[in-house]
């Protein structure tokens, strides 16, 4: 995808590293971010935190708030985001959780229902996008391409190293 080549590239031009903490996209993100020359000076780790354990003993989710907000919400997603970068000392990542489908699951998730956390330079920004019952994978394409998106003009706006 033509979207992560410019991630790099601006992630490059800025002098930062970046990392995930993806679930409902499996590692689709980072994946991404390898395919593009030069990520390895740019990704040092990414995280696949499927379950609500792993989001909660690894990268740091408070399971409180896993509780009280959902597995599949702007909050779980922020503590994702900021739980990676914690871990890595990366200055940008992202935390992609949500329910792909199909139907509606166990936790009445409506199907191609993501949430999105955003973390650049200590500030962060979450968003929630509803892309339809499309199928799991085309869920997860455009997922990506929106984290991608929206992370370059954060970038833009807050990814001046100070």
């Amino acid at each position: 995808m033509e979207i992560f080549s410019e991630l790099v590239s601006i992630l490059l031009e800025k002098k930062l590293t970046i990392t995930s903490a993806e679930s409902c996209t499996g590692g689709l993100f980072s994946s991404e971010i390898v395919s593009v020359p030069n990520a390895s000076r740019v990704l040092s780790a990414a995280f696949i935190t499927y379950s609500e354990d792993a989001k909660s003993e690894i990268i740091g989710v408070n399971p409180e708030i896993i509780k009280n907000c959902g597995v599949v919400s702007e909050s779980v997603a922020v503590e994702m985001a900021s739980g990676a970068a914690n871990k890595t000392d990366a200055n940008v990542a992202v935390g992609i959780t949500g329910y792909a489908g199909p139907a509606t699951d166990k936790n009445d998730d409506t199907a191609g229902r993501v949430c999105f956390g955003f973390y650049v330079n200590g500030k962060t920004v979450s968003s929630k996008k509803e892309f339809g019952d499309i199928g799991r994978n085309a869920v997860r394409e455009l997922a990506v391409i929106y984290a991608a998106k929206t992370l370059i003009s954060l970038i833009k706006r807050f990814g001046d190293i100070k």
